[in-house]
C-alpha cells in the first residue's frame, strides 16, 4: 500500500511538472472560484453591498487558497490579483445596470490592465511544481507557523488590499446607476493615468524580460529600468490612483471628506504595499544575488 501511494503521489507530481496541464488545472479553479463568488453574492441578500461583495472575493480566495494548500503551491493565488477585479467590477456594473461612459471607461482601463499582467504572469509561469521565490522564503523562516502565513499574509492580504482598491469603482457603479453622472476632466485624466499605468508596465516588463533573455543573472539598466528601479510597480501604484480619480467624477459638490478619503485608503494601502514589503523584499534579493546592484541602487531612483 505504501508503495502504490508513492508511485501515485510520483504521477501527480509528473502532471504538476506539465505546463498545459498547470495552466488547464488553475483555469478550472478560478472558473470554480468565480462562480462561488456569484452564487455567495447572491445569497446573502440582506447583507450591505459592499460586504457582500466583499465576503465573496473572501469565499473565492479562500477556495483559491485551499486548492494551494492541496497541491503544495501557493502560487495557484499568483493570478488572482489580476482576474478578481475585472470580474467583480464588470458583474457589478451588469449587476446594478449602470453603463454610465464614466463606467465604461473604467471597465476598459480595468481590463486592459488586467489582460496585460494576466499575460505577464502566464509568460512567467512554469508549472505547479514552481512556487514564487518569496513563498518559499517565508515557509523556510516560519515553519511552524506556514499555514497561518500562507493564509493571511499570501492570500488574505492581498485579497483585502485589491478589494480596498476596487471600492471607488463599486462606488462609482453604484451613483452612476443610482443618478444620472456625466463623464469629466476627472474621469478622462483617470482613464489616461490607467492606461498609461498598464502601458508602463507592459514595456517595462518586455524590456526586462527580452535583458534577461541575454544576460541572466545580470542587472537591467536599459529602457526604463534607467529611470526607475521599478517602473512595473510604479505602474500598479499608479493603476489604481487612477481608478480613484475617475471615481472622483462621481463625487458631489455637497460630499462629506469621508466620501472623498476613505476610497482613498485602497490605493494608499496599495502604495504602502509596494514601498514597505514589495520592494524591499524584492531589493534585499537582488542586493545579494547580484553585486552590481548595489551600484545601480545608487545611481537610479526607486520608483520616480
Amino acid at each position: 500500500m505504501k508503495i502504490k501511494n508513492i508511485k501515485n503521489l510520483s504521477g501527480i507530481e509528473s502532471l504538476k511538472a506539465s505546463r498545459p496541464w498547470s495552466f488547464a488545472v488553475i483555469a478550472v479553479i478560478y472558473l470554480i472560484a468565480t462562480a462561488l463568488g456569484v452564487w455567495t453574492f447572491l445569497l446573502f441578500v440582506d447583507m450591505a453591498v459592499l460586504l457582500r461583495l466583499f465576503v465573496a472575493d473572501f469565499v473565492a480566495t479562500v477556495f483559491v487558497w485551499l486548492w494551494g494548500v492541496i497541491f503544495r503551491n501557493s502560487s495557484v493565488y499568483d493570478p488572482y490579483w489580476s482576474v478578481a477585479p475585472p470580474l467583480m467590477l464588470t458583474g457589478y456594473a451588469i449587476y446594478c445596470g449602470s453603463s454610465s461612459l464614466a463606467v465604461v471607461l473604467m471597465l476598459v482601463a480595468v481590463w486592459y490592465w488586467a489582460i496585460r499582467l494576466t499575460g505577464n504572469w502566464a509568460y512567467t509561469f512554469p508549472n505547479l511544481n514552481k512556487q514564487d521565490w518569496r513563498y518559499d522564503m517565508y515557509k523556510q523562516r516560519f515553519p511552524r507557523l506556514w499555514h497561518i502565513v500562507n493564509f493571511t499574509g499570501i492570500h488574505l492580504m492581498p485579497t483585502v488590499v485589491v478589494f480596498l482598491a476596487m471600492v471607488p469603482g463599486f462606488l462609482l457603479i453604484e451613483r452612476t446607476a443610482s443618478c444620472q453622472v456625466q463623464a469629466d476632466l476627472w474621469t478622462w485624466a483617470g482613464f489616461f493615468v490607467c492606461v498609461g499605468a498598464a502601458t508602463l508596465q507592459l514595456i517595462s516588463d518586455t524590456q526586462a524580460h527580452r535583458f534577461r533573455k541575454v544576460h541572466r543573472g545580470e542587472v537591467c539598466t536599459r529602457g526604463l529600468w534607467s529611470l526607475s528601479r521599478h517602473p512595473n510597480y510604479l505602474g500598479e501604484i499608479l493603476m489604481w490612483w487612477g481608478i480613484y480619480m475617475i471615481y472622483l467624477t462621481a463625487v458631489q459638490e455637497s460630499q462629506s471628506w469621508q466620501g472623498i478619503v476613505i476610497p482613498a485608503l485602497g490605493a494608499f494601502a496599495n502604495t504602502c504595499l509596494f514601498i514597505f514589503i514589495s520592494i524591499p523584499m524584492m531589493e534585499k534579493r537582488q542586493m545579494a544575488n547580484k553585486p552590481a546592484y548595489a551600484a545601480y541602487r545608487k545611481s537610479v531612483r526607486m520608483l520616480i
